[in-house]
């Protein structure tokens, strides 16, 4: 794979990624995939859309799992609904999870991503040991079928993370930096987030946010890219400096409005095909 591979945040039937049409007209190298719906996720299921891949030339990096019952409709929302964090569904969700890191292996992806929830910031905190536990389950599942773990930034402080992760004790839990959501749920500045976390730092989203004006408690606002806080110019430039050199995964959460999703993903391929070009020379 070239440095730096464009991608797009993809679904097959369902969730918040660009639908296969739009894959194909956009004509990327690299996607990551919305984990389909359980009856989506056969071996079947995943050699038909392997074929697919392969047809078209196009590799498939990371299989994100969701849930029934997620909400991000604000933050103390995320809190009670996200992720494995909440424990009346975790056993269920790890279940899910497992199930979609199979359905990965046979894609043949060596990657499984999600955003595990609000982590308690005490490691003192009573919830704290089951959420480290879980975690635990799922990465030696992902080791069994020869896969990371990438966990999504946003709730989390990198401090925090790093806490987390170290906690866990698994060689193959990574992290997938979206530099949009520290900037929406207020949790840091971004590129110094990256700085610190960057040993970690196995797969990336391009996406772009301005600050709320009460961060942490209310979300800050998703925009196009190149519009946002984020600095796509300085974000790269620190990928750069930290060695990252797997695909920018453009994210542009507008599902209601395919047209406008499908042009401003258009517009961010430009605008990092353009930045990419200056900082390889």
């Amino acid at each position: 794979m070239s440095h730096w591979p464009i991608g797009v945040f993809a679904s097959i039937d369902a969730g918040l990624g660009v639908a296969w049409p739009v894959i194909r007209e956009l004509g990327l190298p690299t996607i990551q995939l919305h984990a389909p719906h359980a009856g989506n996720r056969t071996a079947d299921a995943a050699q038909k859309f392997k074929s697919q891949l392969d047809e078209f030339g196009i590799q498939c990096t990371a299989v994100f799992g969701g849930f029934d019952g997620e909400s991000y409709a604000d933050i103390p929302t995320v809190v009670k609904t996200v992720g494995l964090v909440p424990a009346e569904t975790r056993a269920a969700r790890l279940k899910e999870m497992m199930e979609i890191s199979d359905f990965a292996r046979a894609l043949a992806v060596d990657c499984v991503a999600l955003h595990i929830g609000f982590v308690p910031h005490d490691p003192l905190d009573q919830e704290y040991e089951g959420i480290v536990e879980v975690t635990r389950q799922l990465c030696d599942h992902c080791r069994a079928n020869e896969q990371f773990l990438h966990l999504e930034t946003g709730q989390e402080t990198a401090d925090g993370l790093l806490t987390f992760i170290e906690s866990v004790e698994r060689d193959n839990l990574k992290i997938n930096f979206d530099p949009a959501n520290m900037i929406l749920y207020g949790s840091g500045d971004p590129i110094e987030a990256l700085r610190k976390v960057g040993p970690y730092v196995r797969s990336v989203h391009c996406k772009d946010g301005t600050w709320s004006d009460q961060p942490g408690v209310t979300f800050g606002r998703e925009v196009p890219l190149g519009q946002g806080d984020v600095g796509m110019e300085n974000y790269l430039q620190t990928l750069k400096d930290i060695g990252y050199t797997g695909p920018l995964t453009i994210e542009r959460e507008i599902p209601e409005d395919p047209a406008r999703q499908k042009a401003e993903i258009g517009d961010a391929v430009q605008l990092l095909t353009e930045i990419r070009s200056q900082m390889l020379v």
